[in-house]
């Protein structure tokens, strides 16, 4: 029962040991892997199984809590009260202040042929004193289309999260992948319509990865642009779908971090967010999930054999997603991670705006100590 994966999440935290439950997009299955110690594991080349927590920086180690125990059971979807977000909590004269000099010098740099597009973001600060595995439930009744999860280590910290993009699934050597990019609020019975800079933006990160991934992956395949919804926002979506050779980690370091979350040229951008952006995102814009973990592979049978159909082969799955819409827990502190993508058409204050409708459903869940 859900109930006792709750409980037994509850006293793993109790003894501070390693521990992440999460709950894949539009399924009602909840899993946590349990680890028996406090020691720090890291993922060194992809062959590993269990769960990887990647920061944004793809120089810093990949830590991995490995499959020593793992439950899962069903939940089911409650509905949550809605609450309007604190005006003081996007109110604050300085952050904004210093946002819009940040967006401006990124739009700078792009007008002056340094950058084709960085991605900027900031953290908001609030009060909370909710329990976690609370905030874990509302996440998974809120957003029943992303991968929700939280992820525990005492020797890193607690994060939280919500986050509706694919970094990469790789089943029986196929591998697929997506650029995300562009973000719009979603207004009632209505299709978002897009301008010409989300366009461009969406673009730039498809062509980005499928260049990126040449000389690691065969038979790559471009999919269209299509619209999806993630909570109470629309994104630009494209899937990319290639064949690989059992290369994941290259392949994960040709990815990360994308052009969707960090800019282009890549280490131009890389800089610029390290000199300007004024603090650590640490695993913000990182990426986290299963790795390697068994799933049985159907196979393929008809009326004239219903033998096979009875089993399938084992095959290694790997299904990873990049860290956004995410929380850090500090101290009796929430850090909320926002940000957006910079181009030369990108105006200050709508950007700032951008942050703020990023944020609204994750500041409304924590609004108000209710389920």
């Amino acid at each position: 029962m859900f109930s006792e994966l709750l409980k037994r999440a509850e006293d793993q935290l109790s003894r501070r040991l390693p521990f992440v439950i999460y709950r894949k997009p539009n399924s009602k299955l909840v899993k946590v892997i349990l680890q028996r110690d406090d020691q720090l594991h890291h993922a060194l080349d992809y062959t590993e199984k269990g769960f990887v927590f990647a920061p944004f920086d793809s120089a810093a180690p990949v830590v991995l809590i490995p499959l020593e125990e793992v439950l899962n059971a069903q939940f089911t979807t409650r509905k949550i009260p809605t609450f309007e977000v604190e005006k003081k909590v996007h109110g604050n004269v300085r952050e904004k202040k210093e946002h819009l000099e940040l967006v401006k010098q990124g739009v700078q740099y792009i007008h002056k042929g340094y950058l084709d597009k960085v991605v900027l973001s900031r953290k908001i600060t609030i009060d909370c004193e909710e329990p976690p595995l609370k905030i874990f439930e509302k996440l998974i009744s809120t957003y029943t289309d992303a991968f929700c999860y939280l992820w525990y280590h005492p020797k890193i910290g607690m994060w939280l999260g919500a986050t509706p993009e694919i970094l990469l699934r790789t089943e029986n050597n196929d591998l697929i992948t997506m650029s995300l990019a562009g973000t719009q609020p979603c207004a009632p019975n209505k299709n978002p319509v897009w301008g010409q800079k989300e366009l461009d933006e969406q673009l730039m990160v498809t062509n980005y990865i499928t260049n990126v991934l040449k000389g690691q992956v065969t038979k790559i395949r471009v999919h269209g642009v299509e619209s999806v919804r993630a909570g109470s926002l629309w994104h630009l979506r494209t899937k990319i779908t290639a064949a690989y050779d059992n290369n994941l980690g290259k392949v994960l370091k040709a990815l990360h971090p994308t052009p969707a979350v960090c800019g282009m040229p890549l280490s131009v951008s890389q800089d610029f967010i390290r000199e300007y952006e004024n603090y650590n995102r640490e695993y913000y814009t990182g990426f986290l999930g299963e790795l390697n973990l068994e799933a049985v592979i159907e196979r393929n049978s008809n009326g004239k054999n219903r033998e096979t159909k009875s089993y399938g082969t084992i095959k290694p799955k790997t299904e990873l997603f990049v860290n956004l819409r995410c929380m850090q827990m500090v101290d009796g502190k929430t850090l909320i991670y926002v940000g957006g993508g910079i181009t030369k058409d990108s105006i200050p204050e709508k950007e700032w705006e951008e942050t703020i409708v990023k944020s609204k459903t994750i500041l409304g869940i924590l609004a108000k100590n209710q389920f």
